[in-house]
């Protein structure tokens, strides 16, 4: 089989044609293959507490069941500290299962604390499933013994929980990793999945700058930048990732795992570094999450991206055999680009761009940085939207290592944190309480704070959404911006007393907030119409459907039958009826609130489509995830 010369990131794109027929067959089956089994495969993620006072590694499992009984683990992690994890699986039904492993034999041992989900979770290639959360205890290692097949595999060593450890020279973050997270991406995602890593353990003292890779590339890539940071003031934290995957699917996973982190370590400024690709990746969560984030980001510096995509991405979707998922995302005037500029960024969000433009021009390619062109760095609305915008002459990769480049990102960051550069704000003391003082029953209550702005018309009222940091008793969040709030706690399976609280935060200052939570049985859920699998790829959140009109949406079962007639509001918010302790429907979106324990079958009634009818097991105080409501249109 000939040898192919690993290229550098987006080299493949440029010249997608002439190196795809150089491949060997055993690589394109492989590369078509893995594309098939990405689109088809379903991440499921939630988080692990363990009891109070236990320390030490969690192996968290995914273990699939037959149409003849078998069980058989389909993908398993380790997580170096309890936390969120993720695991990539194929449809079926799976069920979540997870150990504490102190003694790092890999086995459920008696005296480890365990847990599993009590019923299995039907898979059905639905991109991404939420809030799997389990409760570890001691007393459960024997019941999950039996839950796992007797060949069960051992579990890796690397850890996916966010603030692992960076070691730049370990395989795992070597260059030949990042291109196989390129070529391999659901491999790569089921060896060492994606994650932020800490070159050295937190400092609350010191500002996180966060670098985040391009195509084909890996941690070892921001090696100069990392040797040559102002350790004073700042810590390195990696996003590294398969980046052969979609990147909607890797904008939300780096929104999860910064979720993760804020709910570890409560962290209120944080500074991005982006090179190609990775700038993409950036600008997508920010746009998805900015709500969620706050004013948590301040300076995001992109190097060479390639802002309006790359022509030779839509040659290679269009005419290889084999195609890279992210290429589909590259694809210029395709949705992914062209939504890109919808929205503005956060206002808290300083974007300064730099590119480099070492790389000349010829007859069939214009003026590139040796990989990207500078019509595609310099798109014009990414000019008009940067704080700054700086040319170098390097190129696509020795911009990452010129010491220019470096010296003036880092006072671009220093800018970015001088006295003024962030309006001041003020903090929340929030205080989540179960009723009967027990806070084990909180421990996976992934609680978040949402803040609306009150005042006159003019006032914007988007919401500002924080997360709460489960079980803890005692969260401060901020900074938040001086002004008047409607404040509210939520968590998905409780009750809060009371729904809403009305505060003034003044610069400087603090405000203690109290809320009592009690358990109470909910189902939300979403509807979606059956269509194009490309739409919907592992690990991606799939927006509402809006090509069916639904009806009746009818929930039955203890305490008897409860109907919903959806309204269509332009932007679908159920907030406040959850609040509210009522049920409701939004468009394609709905949840029934203060449901007893039991089993309930629900019915979906939509104009053209076949009714959907399905079971689902409610329990107050635990969440019970609900895959999207698949129509399937009438024929």
């Amino acid at each position: 089989m000939p040898v192919v010369r690993p290229l550098r990131p987006l080299r493949l794109l440029l010249a997608c044609l002439l190196a795809v027929p150089l491949l060997s067959s055993c690589t394109l089956v492989t590369l078509r293959d893995e594309a098939r089994a990405f689109y088809a495969a379903t991440v499921l993620a939630g988080r692990v507490a363990v009891p109070a006072g236990w320390q030490g590694p969690v192996v968290v499992a995914a273990v699939a069941e037959g149409a003849d009984g078998r069980r058989q683990v389909v993908h398993q992690v380790r997580l170096h500290e309890a936390g969120g994890y993720e695991l990539i699986v194929p449809d079926g039904l799976t069920t979540v299962v997870a150990f504490g492993d102190a003694d790092g034999n890999g086995r459920p041992d008696d005296g480890d604390p365990a847990a599993l989900q009590p019923a299995p979770v039907e898979v059905r290639s639905q991109g991404l499933l939420l809030q799997l959360d389990l409760v570890l205890a001691p007393g459960q290692a024997a019941a999950l013994r039996r839950a796992l097949p007797a060949d069960a595999p051992s579990p890796p060593r690397h850890s996916t929980q966010v603030g692992a450890p960076l070691r730049l020279d370990e395989p795992a973050f070597s260059a030949e990793a990042g291109r196989q997270g390129y070529w391999s991406p659901m491999e790569a995602f089921r060896r060492t999945g994606g994650n932020i890593y800490f070159a050295e353990p937190y400092d609350p003292a010191r500002t996180p700058v966060l670098f985040v890779h391009g195509a084909l590339g890996s941690a070892q890539d921001f090696a100069p930048f990392l040797s040559r940071l102002d350790r004073r003031r700042y810590q390195a934290w990696v996003f590294q990732y398969p980046s052969g995957s979609s990147l909607d699917s890797m904008a939300h996973l780096l929104y999860w795992k910064l979720f993760n982190l804020q709910v570890r370590h409560r962290v209120e400024r944080l500074h991005i570094v982006a090179h190609s690709m990775g700038g993409l990746v950036v600008r997508r969560l920010l746009l998805d999450h900015g709500a969620e984030l706050g004013s948590l980001v301040g300076a995001f510096v992109s190097l060479s991206t390639p802002w309006g995509g790359e022509s030779g991405a839509a040659l290679g979707v269009k005419h290889s055999p084999a195609v890279v998922p992210s290429w589909r995302d590259m694809q210029p005037g395709e949705a992914f680009l062209t939504q890109l500029y919808a929205r503005p960024l956060p206002p808290s969000v300083r974007h300064l761009l730099l590119f480099g433009h070492r790389g000349g021009y010829n007859l069939l390619r214009p003026t590139t940085d040796g990989t990207v062109t500078l019509a595609s760095q310099l798109r014009p609305e990414a000019q008009a939207e940067a704080r700054m915008v700086t040319g170098f002459d390097e190129d696509h990769d020795s911009i990452l290592a010129a010491p220019t480049v470096i010296e003036h990102v880092q006072a671009l960051l220093a800018a970015a944190d001088r006295p003024g550069a962030m309006p001041a704000g003020g903090r929340l003391q929030v205080r989540l309480a179960a009723p009967d003082g027990r806070a084990e029953s909180l421990l996976a209550a992934l609680a978040t704070l949402t803040l609306t702005p009150v005042g006159g018309p003019d006032t914007p009222r988007t919401p500002q959404v924080m997360s709460l940091t489960p079980g803890a008793g005692l969260t401060r969040v901020g900074p938040v911006a001086p002004g008047v709030y409607e404040v509210s706690a939520t968590a998905p399976a409780f009750r809060t007393q009371p729904a809403r609280r009305r505060v003034t935060v003044e610069p400087g200052g603090e405000t203690a907030l109290d809320f009592t939570l009690a358990p109470q049985g909910t189902l939300f859920g979403q509807i979606d119409v059956a269509g194009d699998p490309l739409r919907q790829p592992a690990g991606s959140y799939r927006a509402p459907h809006t090509r069916a009109t639904v009806r009746r949406i009818v929930l039955q079962g203890p305490g008897g039958v409860r109907t919903l007639v959806p309204r269509h509001s332009e932007r679908p918010d159920l907030l406040p009826a959850f609040l509210d302790d009522r049920d409701d429907a939004d468009g394609a979106v709905f949840s029934f609130v203060n449901l007893p324990a039991g089993e309930f079958v629900l019915t979906v009634e939509a104009d053209g489509h076949a009714p959907h009818v399905s079971r689902h097991v409610v329990m107050p105080g635990r969440v019970s995830p609900l895959a999207s409501v698949l129509l399937q249109p009438l024929r």
